[in-house]
């Protein structure tokens, strides 16, 4: 007997899924109760990573179909009204295809055991979204008059601020590759580990997602980690701690130096 395929080994499952659902009710899951019905649930993601395992066009499309094309268009619907992008020219339901079909192009890149699909998608469209709206800004902007702004330029401003920007940049790189190195060492407890791994990716992928208010942000790791504010909030303090005085020296020296080798900032 062949055995199952991905796609096949997926129905047989939310079969028996949905069958102990009637029987039993719903299981007791972790975390706060859902406010209302939700669109992205642990069945979007195993139907996600059957999809990408699946060998079978027909068999992905068929699970594409009926299981992760609506929850990819409701996020992204609420993701394009909860942060209000501005600078579109195109009808709604362009913009929406437009998202769905990169998400569809990135589904591949989402790893089983690397945290929840709704996480890393809501990621993704974030991104597109921002950058896409970015995009369409700049343009605006240049069409606007240019000789107000040439008389109101400091070029010896914006180069040193060019400059410092690109020592940030550098130097953020690096604090990345140190701390994702050191994150055992600096906390202990798994969940400030889950936490500071989140806020590291956030800090890789920062160039896309730099006009993200601190809320927005919040929202972004609890998201990802289903914990609650308070426990976010701590890990960021030490990260923040560490950053800072991992900077101080980097802007003069232009090396990293270890957390661990400095004086806090206050001494």
């Amino acid at each position: 007997m062949d055995e199952l395929s991905p796609v096949d080994k997926f129905y047989k499952w939310h079969a028996a899924e949905m069958k102990d659902l009637e029987e039993n009710g719903p299981k007791k899951r972790r975390g706060r109760k859902p406010s209302k019905k939700q669109y992205f649930t642990y069945i979007t993601d195993k139907a996600i990573i059957a999809y990408n395992f699946e060998p079978s066009w027909a068999k992905r499309n068929k699970v594409f179909r009926e299981f992760i094309n609506y929850p990819f268009n409701k996020l992204v619907e609420n993701i394009y009204y909860t942060f209000r992008f501005s600078y579109f020219d195109v009808p709604y339901e362009d913009i929406k295809s437009e998202v769905v079909a990169f998400l569809t192009e990135k589904i591949g890149k989402f790893k089983e055991g690397k945290g929840k699909a709704f996480s890393y998608f809501s990621i993704v469209a974030k991104n597109y979204l921002i950058i896409q709206n970015n995009a369409n800004y700049a343009k605006m902007k240049q069409r606007t008059t240019l000789n107000v702004v040439d008389e109101k330029r400091n070029i010896d401003g914006e180069q040193s601020m060019s400059d410092h920007q690109e020592s940030l940049r550098d130097f953020t790189d690096q604090w990345c590759i140190w701390y994702d190195e050191n994150l055992n060492r600096v906390f202990s407890n798994r969940r400030d580990i889950i936490v500071a791994d989140t806020i590291l990716e956030l800090f890789r992928m920062r160039d896309n997602i730099e006009n993200f208010n601190k809320k927005a942000l919040y929202i972004l790791i609890r998201e990802r980690t289903q914990l609650k504010t308070q426990n976010i909030t701590k890990v960021i303090n030490v990260m923040k701690r560490d950053y800072e005085k991992m900077y101080r020296v980097y802007s003069k020296s232009g090396h990293i130096v270890s957390a661990y080798n400095l004086p806090d900032l206050n001494q």
